[in-house]
């Protein structure tokens, strides 16, 4: 079995659920990493064993097949490019771009160089969303009719004191695409690629006040929307509804659900890799528990593990920047939409990722 040598760029907060997931990898491997403040990749690599370097070593290494870049969303677009032109294949956290001629640029310039882009979220090939893929599929719920996707709270402030999370009500943040993604991502696996969009949004806040650790009392102000209100109409006919917000204190309202003409599907959050599946069949009183298909537990990462098999296998891989990008243009086109009070058709589109196998 080959094993493909992988490069981090970003060596936050979230590399450490990547940096744990390819311990368990025997077909990839984070050889080296690399970050702007050189302590945090030295540190990062004295806790993983891996090579610590700066970027642009990590650029020219030529044992690196994959850069993995983790860096802040305002920064993911010249990391791509810096690593597709350095000749290496790519996988991205999200959000893809922060614009769609960007996320286009990348996608024509890989496909020129005959390279690869992933992206996440990843979240999509883990137990719960898979075994939901497969009773969608089975049409066990029928076909697919309308779906309706909540992430509602006030905010990462309170609960997040050790993150500096500025970002999150900058350009590039924002509910909509921090968080939207997971949601986006996870209907176009189940329902198929997205037709127009439209909805409505506001900041409901000038500012935010951070709660908690050493910067308590700081003020942020809000750049983005912080509520969204969207409407996602498929190519299928099928509409879903979608809440995004950092404004809520608390809700009632289901994380993800697909509403089939044979039944209804309770999917889990799509922020995570398993979770509670259940399903109400027509005339049932009560919801049936469905064991999930899969037992192995899933981190951050299974993406960049399949993409670097589907290199080596000639096949496609499923956390593809064209699914990335296809997501990315839904999200910003329900902006859009808000700021002409129009629909929006979409441009793009793409297949629905292949389901995992259930071995």
């Amino acid at each position: 079995m080959k094993t493909t040598k992988v490069g981090l760029i970003g060596c936050g907060n979230i590399s450490g659920q990547y940096f744990q997931w390819f311990q368990s990898q025997p077909n990839v491997k984070i050889d080296a990493c690399a970050d702007l403040d050189f302590s945090r990749a030295n540190a990062r690599a004295g806790e993983f064993g891996v090579r610590p370097l700066t970027v642009d070593q990590l650029l020219n290494d030529p044992e690196i097949e994959i850069v993995l870049n983790l860096t802040i969303p305002k920064a993911h677009v010249e990391v791509n490019m810096a690593a597709l032109s350095a000749g290496k294949h790519v996988y991205c956290e999200k959000p893809f771009a922060l614009d769609l001629q960007a996320g286009i640029d990348a996608i024509q310039f890989a496909n020129k160089a005959g390279l690869r882009v992933g992206c996440a979220p990843d979240t999509f090939m883990g137990a719960g969303l898979q075994t939901c893929r497969k009773l969608v599929d089975d049409g066990v719920i029928g076909v697919p009719i309308a779906a309706a996707c909540n992430y509602a709270h006030h905010g990462p402030d309170p609960f997040r004191p050790v993150f500096d999370y500025a970002f999150v009500y900058q350009k590039g943040g924002g509910p909509m695409l921090d968080m939207g993604p997971y949601y986006v991502t996870a209907l176009i696996n189940f329902i198929g690629p997205i037709h127009r969009v439209s909805g409505a949004a506001r900041a409901s806040f000038p500012e935010r006040i951070v709660g908690a650790g050493e910067k308590k009392g700081t003020r942020i102000p809000v750049e983005v929307p912080t509520y969204y209100a969207a409407v996602f109409e498929f190519a299928s006919g099928a509409i879903a509804t979608a809440c995004l917000s950092f404004d809520l204190w608390g809700h009632n309202l289901p994380k993800l659900e697909i509403y089939g003409s044979e039944g209804t599907l309770s999917v889990p959050d799509p922020n995570w890799f398993e979770g509670p599946v259940r399903l109400l069949r027509p005339g049932a009183k009560e919801w049936t528990d469905i064991p999930l298909i899969h037992s192995r537990k899933t981190l951050r990462g299974i993406g960049v593990s399949d993409m670097a098999e589907a290199i080596v296998e000639n096949r496609p891989h499923r956390a593809s920047g064209q699914l990335a990008l296809h997501a990315l243009e839904a999200m910003l086109a329900v902006e859009k939409a808000v700021g002409t009070g129009t629909y929006c058709v979409l441009k793009t589109t793409c297949e629905r990722p292949d389901p995992l196998p259930e071995t």
